[in-house]
């Protein structure tokens, strides 16, 4: 019999942590199957902050680095300086990201570092029990904003591609979400992309996953799909922000 769907090699036989109807385990077998498809999981190097994403050790083939919260943008810079020749991507939240670690993540992208960044955008911290992040939506309930975040004191949502796209040391900014088998063709799509544009040496690339948190959100997986569909997708536009590759 053909096989038509199996594990990816880049992604390891180990049950994920992740709570049911999360968005990381697609990402990560996203991300898995595009090292096979490149074929350079044996030159790649993986960044994994405190987060959702501390475990990925365990899941990707690939060697994986651990980073304090917020530098993974940091400690990929020196892994890409000193390793040139190989893949090196860091795996990174919203909060991890565009809070702690906004400066790092800004300096890499100004600088052109060639690298490149996943970030899942879920609206929350996970990890950490579903309090307010620095993408939480205008009006959403978490457990630092129970009647809802207000502009007026907490400010506005960071928009993380829109900003890094008036960057000239950025390659790459694309916003794609994992609400349907559509998105998750776009998101791969991109992610290959990313990852292209390092062996390419073309500079920065960051590719925005808008993703689902159900437990934090107190929903079901099924809804916290259409969620990102009708209160995210409205906020945060998908499509391609910047891309030197498609520059004349």
């Amino acid at each position: 019999m053909e096989t038509v769907y199996k594990r990816p090699k880049a992604l390891t036989d180990v049950p994920f942590h992740f709570c049911a109807g999360c968005s990381h385990g697609i990402v990560h077998k996203v991300i898995a199957e595009v090292l096979d498809e490149l074929g350079v999981e044996g030159k790649t190097v993986g960044v994994a902050p405190v987060g959702c994403a501390v475990m990925d050790y365990d899941y990707f083939g690939c060697d994986m680095i651990e980073a304090p919260h917020g530098r993974a943008p940091a400690v990929a810079t020196g892994l890409k300086r000193a390793m040139p020749d190989n893949v090196i991507f860091t795996y990174q939240g919203d909060g991890d990201l565009a809070a702690i670690g906004t400066c790092e993540t800004v300096h890499a992208a100004t600088r052109g570092e060639n690298i490149t960044i996943i970030f899942i955008n879920n609206t929350i911290y996970g990890m950490t029990g579903g309090q307010m992040a620095p993408t939480s939506l205008p009006g959403q309930v978490t457990q630092t904003s129970p009647y809802g975040r207000d502009t007026e004191i907490a400010g506005f949502p960071i928009k993380v591609c829109e900003m890094l796209s008036t960057l000239d040391g950025v390659a790459l900014a694309q916003r794609v979400a994992c609400d349907s088998v559509k998105g998750v063709r776009e998101m791969k799509k991109a992610i290959k992309k990313g990852f292209q544009y390092q062996i390419e040496k073309k500079g920065f690339s960051i590719i925005e996953v808008l993703a689902s948190c159900p437990t934090n959100w107190g929903v079901t997986p099924e809804r916290s799909l259409e969620l990102i569909t009708e209160k995210m997708v409205p906020y945060y536009p998908l499509g391609v922000y910047k891309d030197k590759g498609a520059e004349k």
